[in-house]
């Protein structure tokens, strides 16, 4: 991952998507859901009911690119009820994949308990 901090615009899908869809799936949500042109450039992060997975999707000027997370613990997002579509920045959604949810005080997992 290897953009430009300033330049790169991140649009949310404010609704959980199912994460069997691929490209073609993803291209139309941004399309119908988030009324955005895919082809731009722009990341496009879609996450899942439970808020365990998330997709971004992006074009790199020869073709669609699609990155995948799963979480063996915790969830990228507290709660469905507060989510809109919305535009992030790049700083944004590195904080989200690293767990920080911005305005809450936990992260979204406690580290191992060392057993003595």
């Amino acid at each position: 991952m290897f953009f430009p901090e300033g330049q790169v615009r991140v649009h949310l899908c404010g609704q959980p998507v199912d994460m069997r869809k691929s490209y073609d799936g993803l291209y139309a949500l941004t399309r119908n859901t988030l009324h955005r042109d895919p082809l731009s450039g722009h990341l496009f992060v879609f996450i899942n009911r439970r808020a365990t997975q998330m997709k971004v999707l992006y074009w790199d000027r020869t073709g669609f690119c699609l990155w995948a997370k799963r979480l063996e613990q915790g969830r990228f997002l507290s709660g469905w009820q507060n989510v809109t579509p919305r535009e992030m920045d790049w700083t944004g959604l590195k904080l989200m994949l690293e767990g920080i949810e911005p305005g809450r005080l936990r992260k979204r997992y406690k580290g191992p308990i060392n057993a003595q």
